[in-house]
Protein backbone atom coordinates (compact mmCIF):
# COMPACT_ATOMS: atom_id res chain seq x y z
CA UNK A 1 0.00 0.00 0.00
CA UNK A 2 1.45 3.56 -1.19
CA UNK A 3 1.47 6.93 0.94
CA UNK A 4 -1.28 7.97 -0.81
CA UNK A 5 -3.15 5.11 -0.66
CA UNK A 6 -2.88 4.90 3.11
CA UNK A 7 -4.32 8.37 3.13
CA UNK A 8 -7.23 7.26 0.97
CA UNK A 9 -8.02 4.39 3.04
CA UNK A 10 -7.42 6.69 6.45
CA UNK A 11 -4.62 5.39 6.98
CA UNK A 12 -1.70 7.84 7.59
CA UNK A 13 2.15 6.65 7.60
CA UNK A 14 3.97 6.86 10.73
CA UNK A 15 5.95 9.99 11.71
CA UNK A 16 9.64 9.97 11.76
CA UNK A 17 10.93 10.36 15.01
CA UNK A 18 14.07 12.59 15.16
CA UNK A 19 17.16 9.82 17.14
CA UNK A 20 18.22 10.86 20.52
CA UNK A 21 21.08 13.04 20.98
CA UNK A 22 23.33 11.35 23.31
CA UNK A 23 24.24 14.11 26.53
CA UNK A 24 28.04 14.69 25.31
CA UNK A 25 30.68 15.77 27.76
CA UNK A 26 28.03 16.36 30.59
CA UNK A 27 26.70 15.94 34.00
CA UNK A 28 23.03 14.42 33.84
CA UNK A 29 21.77 14.93 37.66
CA UNK A 30 19.45 11.69 38.09
CA UNK A 31 18.97 8.29 39.38
CA UNK A 32 21.83 5.83 37.37
CA UNK A 33 18.69 3.79 36.39
CA UNK A 34 16.98 6.47 35.61
CA UNK A 35 19.21 8.42 33.64
CA UNK A 36 20.65 5.23 31.41
CA UNK A 37 16.96 4.32 29.80
CA UNK A 38 16.80 8.23 28.80
CA UNK A 39 19.91 7.05 26.55
CA UNK A 40 19.62 4.98 23.13
CA UNK A 41 20.22 1.47 22.15
CA UNK A 42 23.68 0.60 21.27
CA UNK A 43 24.66 4.12 21.69
CA UNK A 44 28.01 3.96 23.93
CA UNK A 45 31.27 2.44 23.38
CA UNK A 46 32.68 1.90 26.94
CA UNK A 47 31.20 1.96 30.15
CA UNK A 48 33.49 2.14 33.45
CA UNK A 49 31.35 2.05 36.63
CA UNK A 50 32.51 2.18 40.23
CA UNK A 51 29.49 1.23 41.97
CA UNK A 52 28.29 1.23 45.66
CA UNK A 53 30.07 -1.47 47.46
CA UNK A 54 27.96 -2.36 49.98
CA UNK A 55 30.45 -2.31 52.71
CA UNK A 56 29.65 -4.26 55.85
CA UNK A 57 31.61 -2.40 58.61
CA UNK A 58 31.15 -3.64 61.92
CA UNK A 59 31.27 -0.42 63.89
CA UNK A 60 33.14 2.90 63.51
CA UNK A 61 37.37 2.16 62.37
CA UNK A 62 40.12 3.54 64.71
CA UNK A 63 43.54 3.94 64.77
CA UNK A 64 46.46 2.73 67.38
CA UNK A 65 46.23 6.34 68.58
CA UNK A 66 42.62 6.00 68.58
CA UNK A 67 41.54 8.63 66.06
CA UNK A 68 39.06 8.02 63.59
CA UNK A 69 39.63 6.40 60.16
CA UNK A 70 37.37 8.03 57.48
CA UNK A 71 35.68 5.30 56.33
CA UNK A 72 32.66 5.12 53.73
CA UNK A 73 29.82 5.20 55.96
CA UNK A 74 27.26 7.16 53.29
CA UNK A 75 23.63 6.88 52.76
CA UNK A 76 24.64 5.94 48.82
CA UNK A 77 26.22 2.86 50.04
CA UNK A 78 24.03 1.18 52.46
CA UNK A 79 21.28 -1.23 51.17
CA UNK A 80 19.20 -3.13 53.40
CA UNK A 81 19.87 -6.62 52.12
CA UNK A 82 21.96 -8.43 49.75
CA UNK A 83 18.82 -9.22 47.38
CA UNK A 84 18.41 -5.50 47.79
CA UNK A 85 21.83 -4.98 46.78
CA UNK A 86 21.61 -7.59 44.06
CA UNK A 87 18.78 -6.23 42.72
CA UNK A 88 19.94 -2.92 41.97
CA UNK A 89 23.38 -4.51 40.28
CA UNK A 90 21.27 -6.56 37.71
CA UNK A 91 18.81 -3.06 36.94
CA UNK A 92 21.14 -0.84 36.11
CA UNK A 93 23.78 -3.67 34.65
CA UNK A 94 21.11 -4.65 32.10
CA UNK A 95 20.42 -0.62 30.88
CA UNK A 96 24.13 -0.83 30.35
CA UNK A 97 23.92 -3.53 28.55
CA UNK A 98 20.83 -2.08 26.57
CA UNK A 99 23.22 1.27 25.41
CA UNK A 100 26.40 -0.53 24.91
CA UNK A 101 27.86 -0.81 21.47
CA UNK A 102 27.75 -4.45 20.51
CA UNK A 103 31.75 -3.86 20.02
CA UNK A 104 31.83 -1.95 23.50
CA UNK A 105 33.25 -3.10 26.38
CA UNK A 106 32.14 -2.67 30.42
CA UNK A 107 34.56 -2.44 33.55
CA UNK A 108 33.48 -2.71 36.69
CA UNK A 109 35.55 -1.96 40.11
CA UNK A 110 34.54 -3.42 43.33
CA UNK A 111 36.12 -4.63 46.09
CA UNK A 112 35.57 -8.38 47.97
CA UNK A 113 32.30 -6.82 49.69
CA UNK A 114 30.39 -6.67 46.11
CA UNK A 115 32.43 -7.61 43.05
CA UNK A 116 31.65 -11.34 43.19
CA UNK A 117 28.14 -10.55 43.29
CA UNK A 118 28.45 -8.14 40.43
CA UNK A 119 30.75 -10.73 38.53
CA UNK A 120 28.00 -13.35 39.18
CA UNK A 121 25.15 -10.43 37.25
CA UNK A 122 27.49 -9.77 34.66
CA UNK A 123 27.37 -13.52 33.56
CA UNK A 124 23.68 -14.08 34.22
CA UNK A 125 23.21 -10.92 32.13
CA UNK A 126 25.18 -12.18 29.05
CA UNK A 127 28.02 -10.00 28.96
CA UNK A 128 31.36 -12.04 28.60
CA UNK A 129 34.45 -11.68 30.78
CA UNK A 130 37.84 -10.83 29.02
CA UNK A 131 39.98 -10.22 31.72
CA UNK A 132 39.84 -9.70 36.42
CA UNK A 133 42.02 -7.22 36.49
CA UNK A 134 44.01 -6.94 40.50
CA UNK A 135 44.45 -3.23 41.23
CA UNK A 136 47.51 -3.16 43.87
CA UNK A 137 47.81 -0.37 45.62
CA UNK A 138 51.26 1.13 46.38
CA UNK A 139 50.05 2.27 49.67
CA UNK A 140 46.97 0.75 51.35
CA UNK A 141 45.45 1.43 54.43
CA UNK A 142 46.84 -1.13 57.35
CA UNK A 143 44.56 -2.86 58.96
CA UNK A 144 44.61 -1.43 62.21
CA UNK A 145 43.06 -4.41 64.56
CA UNK A 146 45.60 -6.88 63.61
CA UNK A 147 43.06 -9.61 62.82
CA UNK A 148 43.07 -9.48 58.91
CA UNK A 149 45.22 -9.52 56.19
CA UNK A 150 45.73 -5.80 55.26
CA UNK A 151 43.38 -5.39 52.29
CA UNK A 152 45.63 -4.15 49.85
CA UNK A 153 43.87 -4.24 46.39
CA UNK A 154 40.84 -4.06 44.82
CA UNK A 155 39.35 -5.68 41.62
CA UNK A 156 38.17 -4.75 38.01
CA UNK A 157 35.67 -7.32 35.69
CA UNK A 158 36.48 -6.19 32.19
CA UNK A 159 33.65 -7.65 29.75
CA UNK A 160 32.23 -7.57 25.94
CA UNK A 161 28.99 -8.06 25.15
CA UNK A 162 29.49 -11.80 24.21
CA UNK A 163 32.00 -14.17 23.56
CA UNK A 164 32.20 -13.54 19.38
CA UNK A 165 32.43 -9.64 20.10
CA UNK A 166 34.94 -7.81 18.62
CA UNK A 167 36.01 -5.02 21.23
CA UNK A 168 38.96 -2.25 20.95
CA UNK A 169 41.98 -3.21 22.54
CA UNK A 170 44.93 -1.46 21.81
CA UNK A 171 47.31 -4.07 22.58
CA UNK A 172 50.30 -2.63 20.93
CA UNK A 173 50.03 0.61 23.22
CA UNK A 174 49.51 -1.39 26.37
CA UNK A 175 52.71 -3.27 25.23
CA UNK A 176 54.69 -0.04 24.94
CA UNK A 177 53.05 1.54 28.27
CA UNK A 178 54.60 -1.24 29.65
CA UNK A 179 58.04 -0.41 28.63
CA UNK A 180 57.45 -3.19 25.42
CA UNK A 181 56.39 -6.30 28.04
CA UNK A 182 52.59 -7.41 27.64
CA UNK A 183 50.61 -5.90 29.97
CA UNK A 184 50.02 -8.28 32.97
CA UNK A 185 46.45 -8.50 35.04
CA UNK A 186 48.12 -6.89 37.97
CA UNK A 187 48.73 -3.24 38.00
CA UNK A 188 49.99 -1.18 40.89
CA UNK A 189 49.32 2.31 41.62
CA UNK A 190 49.23 4.10 44.88
CA UNK A 191 45.94 5.45 46.18
CA UNK A 192 44.76 8.24 45.20
CA UNK A 193 46.02 11.43 47.15
CA UNK A 194 48.36 14.62 47.50
CA UNK A 195 47.25 17.26 45.23
CA UNK A 196 44.81 14.75 42.96
CA UNK A 197 42.85 14.00 46.08
CA UNK A 198 39.74 16.51 46.10
CA UNK A 199 38.82 18.47 49.58
CA UNK A 200 36.62 21.00 50.58
CA UNK A 201 37.53 22.71 54.24
CA UNK A 202 40.30 19.76 54.57
CA UNK A 203 38.18 17.16 54.21
CA UNK A 204 37.94 14.66 51.35
CA UNK A 205 35.03 15.18 48.86
CA UNK A 206 34.40 11.87 48.29
CA UNK A 207 35.70 9.02 50.08
CA UNK A 208 36.47 6.46 47.27
CA UNK A 209 37.90 9.00 44.84
CA UNK A 210 40.03 6.83 42.23
CA UNK A 211 43.42 7.86 41.18
CA UNK A 212 43.59 8.86 37.50
CA UNK A 213 46.17 6.66 36.33
CA UNK A 214 43.92 4.06 36.91
CA UNK A 215 41.54 5.19 34.45
CA UNK A 216 44.20 6.66 32.22
CA UNK A 217 45.21 3.14 31.66
CA UNK A 218 41.83 1.55 31.26
CA UNK A 219 40.45 4.53 28.73
CA UNK A 220 44.21 4.36 26.67
CA UNK A 221 43.55 0.31 26.32
CA UNK A 222 39.95 0.10 25.31
CA UNK A 223 38.79 3.15 23.93
CA UNK A 224 39.56 4.96 20.72
CA UNK A 225 39.81 8.95 20.25
CA UNK A 226 36.12 10.35 19.57
CA UNK A 227 34.76 7.16 21.60
CA UNK A 228 31.95 7.99 24.30
CA UNK A 229 32.35 7.11 27.77
CA UNK A 230 29.80 6.67 30.11
CA UNK A 231 30.32 6.83 33.65
CA UNK A 232 27.00 6.05 35.86
CA UNK A 233 28.40 6.33 39.14
CA UNK A 234 30.48 10.00 38.53
CA UNK A 235 31.44 10.79 41.82
CA UNK A 236 33.69 13.56 41.45
CA UNK A 237 34.35 12.93 37.64
CA UNK A 238 37.81 10.93 37.39
CA UNK A 239 36.44 9.61 34.45
CA UNK A 240 35.39 13.03 33.03
CA UNK A 241 38.69 14.08 33.83
CA UNK A 242 40.54 11.51 31.79
CA UNK A 243 38.84 11.27 29.02
CA UNK A 244 39.21 14.81 28.17
CA UNK A 245 42.54 14.83 28.60
CA UNK A 246 42.40 11.65 26.22
CA UNK A 247 40.11 13.31 23.60
CA UNK A 248 37.45 10.84 24.11
CA UNK A 249 34.21 12.04 24.99
CA UNK A 250 32.10 11.48 28.05
CA UNK A 251 29.02 11.48 29.68
CA UNK A 252 28.56 11.17 33.53
CA UNK A 253 25.40 10.29 35.72
CA UNK A 254 25.58 11.26 39.18
CA UNK A 255 23.03 12.43 41.88
CA UNK A 256 24.74 13.87 44.86
CA UNK A 257 25.26 17.67 44.34
CA UNK A 258 28.65 18.14 46.09
CA UNK A 259 29.99 15.84 43.90
CA UNK A 260 28.48 17.34 40.77
CA UNK A 261 29.48 20.56 41.61
CA UNK A 262 33.54 19.22 42.47
CA UNK A 263 33.79 17.44 39.26
CA UNK A 264 32.06 19.97 37.17
CA UNK A 265 35.48 22.52 38.16
CA UNK A 266 37.70 19.52 37.94
CA UNK A 267 37.14 18.91 34.47
CA UNK A 268 36.53 22.61 34.03
CA UNK A 269 40.47 22.37 34.84
CA UNK A 270 41.50 19.85 32.60
CA UNK A 271 43.86 19.95 29.92
CA UNK A 272 43.22 17.47 26.83
CA UNK A 273 46.19 16.58 24.82
CA UNK A 274 47.77 17.86 21.82
CA UNK A 275 47.44 15.57 18.42
CA UNK A 276 50.83 14.70 18.68
CA UNK A 277 50.79 13.42 22.28
CA UNK A 278 47.78 11.63 21.54
CA UNK A 279 49.17 9.52 18.81
CA UNK A 280 50.04 5.97 20.65
CA UNK A 281 52.90 4.17 19.22
CA UNK A 282 54.07 0.27 19.64
CA UNK A 283 58.13 -1.05 19.50
CA UNK A 284 60.26 -4.07 21.16
CA UNK A 285 62.11 -5.07 24.07
CA UNK A 286 63.87 -3.71 27.87
CA UNK A 287 61.71 -3.51 31.18
CA UNK A 288 63.22 -2.16 34.38
CA UNK A 289 61.53 -2.33 37.66
CA UNK A 290 59.52 0.71 37.00
CA UNK A 291 58.08 1.07 33.19
CA UNK A 292 58.52 4.52 31.77
CA UNK A 293 54.62 4.67 30.86
CA UNK A 294 53.86 4.46 34.72
CA UNK A 295 55.96 7.42 35.30
CA UNK A 296 53.85 9.51 32.45
CA UNK A 297 50.31 7.89 33.91
CA UNK A 298 50.94 8.68 37.35
CA UNK A 299 51.73 12.78 36.29
CA UNK A 300 55.50 12.56 36.49
CA UNK A 301 55.94 13.59 32.86
CA UNK A 302 53.22 15.19 30.98
CA UNK A 303 52.61 13.89 27.91
CA UNK A 304 53.62 15.85 25.33
CA UNK A 305 56.78 16.84 27.16
CA UNK A 306 59.72 17.50 25.44
CA UNK A 307 63.16 15.25 26.43
CA UNK A 308 66.68 15.62 25.24
CA UNK A 309 70.26 14.38 25.07
CA UNK A 310 72.53 16.13 27.62
CA UNK A 311 74.00 17.58 24.27
CA UNK A 312 70.88 18.68 22.78
CA UNK A 313 71.45 17.14 20.06
CA UNK A 314 67.48 15.37 19.49
CA UNK A 315 64.23 16.60 21.06
CA UNK A 316 61.55 13.62 21.70
CA UNK A 317 58.05 14.16 22.08
CA UNK A 318 56.67 11.74 24.80
CA UNK A 319 53.08 10.31 23.95
CA UNK A 320 49.96 9.05 25.84
CA UNK A 321 51.70 5.49 25.99
CA UNK A 322 54.90 6.27 26.90
CA UNK A 323 56.50 6.13 23.70
CA UNK A 324 58.51 8.64 22.49
CA UNK A 325 58.75 10.79 18.80
CA UNK A 326 61.96 12.38 17.25
CA UNK A 327 61.12 13.41 13.71
CA UNK A 328 60.78 10.00 11.88
CA UNK A 329 62.03 7.53 15.00
CA UNK A 330 59.02 6.76 17.13
CA UNK A 331 58.86 3.85 20.26
CA UNK A 332 60.53 3.23 23.78
CA UNK A 333 62.37 5.36 24.97
CA UNK A 334 65.70 2.51 24.63
CA UNK A 335 64.86 2.04 20.97
CA UNK A 336 64.62 5.93 20.14
CA UNK A 337 67.73 6.48 22.07
CA UNK A 338 69.68 3.56 19.79
CA UNK A 339 67.96 4.41 16.60
CA UNK A 340 69.32 8.18 16.75
CA UNK A 341 72.41 6.83 17.96
CA UNK A 342 73.02 3.76 15.65
CA UNK A 343 73.69 1.92 17.73
CA UNK A 344 73.17 -1.87 19.00
CA UNK A 345 71.47 -1.25 22.30
CA UNK A 346 70.43 2.57 24.49
CA UNK A 347 69.45 2.61 28.11
CA UNK A 348 66.89 5.28 27.58
CA UNK A 349 66.86 5.86 31.64
CA UNK A 350 70.10 7.81 31.18
CA UNK A 351 70.27 9.00 27.66
CA UNK A 352 67.07 10.76 27.98
CA UNK A 353 66.74 13.79 30.09
CA UNK A 354 64.05 16.59 31.00
CA UNK A 355 64.40 19.99 31.81
CA UNK A 356 64.22 20.69 35.38
CA UNK A 357 65.00 23.81 37.95
CA UNK A 358 68.55 23.76 37.67
CA UNK A 359 69.12 22.34 34.00
CA UNK A 360 68.96 19.09 32.58
CA UNK A 361 68.10 15.67 34.63
CA UNK A 362 68.07 12.32 33.25
CA UNK A 363 64.54 10.26 33.17
CA UNK A 364 65.66 8.07 35.87
CA UNK A 365 65.49 10.72 38.76
CA UNK A 366 62.13 10.52 38.22
CA UNK A 367 61.98 6.74 37.88
CA UNK A 368 63.82 7.18 41.82
CA UNK A 369 61.62 9.94 43.22
CA UNK A 370 58.17 7.69 41.82
CA UNK A 371 59.71 4.82 43.37
CA UNK A 372 60.27 6.81 47.01
CA UNK A 373 56.51 6.99 46.56
CA UNK A 374 55.06 4.65 46.16
CA UNK A 375 57.30 1.87 47.89
CA UNK A 376 56.12 1.11 51.40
Amino acid sequence: MGVLEKVKTGVRPAAKTAPVQLPLDSILMRDCIEAMKSLPDKSIDCIFADPPYNLQLGGDLARPDGSHVDAVTDEWDKFDSFAAYDAFTKAWLAEARRILKDDGTLWVIGSYHNIFRVGTAVQDLGFWILNDIVWRKANPMPNFKGTRFTNAHETLIWASKGEKARYTFNYRSMKTLNDELQMRSDWEFPICGGPERLKKDGVKVHPTQKPEALLYRILLASTKKGDVVLDPFFGTGTTGAVAKRLGRHWIGIEREGNYVSAAKERIAAALPLDESALTTMQAPKAAPRVAFGQLVENGYLAPGAVLTDTKRRWRAVVGADGSLKCDAVAGSIHKVGATLQGAPSCNGWTFWHYEAEGGLKPIDALRQTYLLATQP
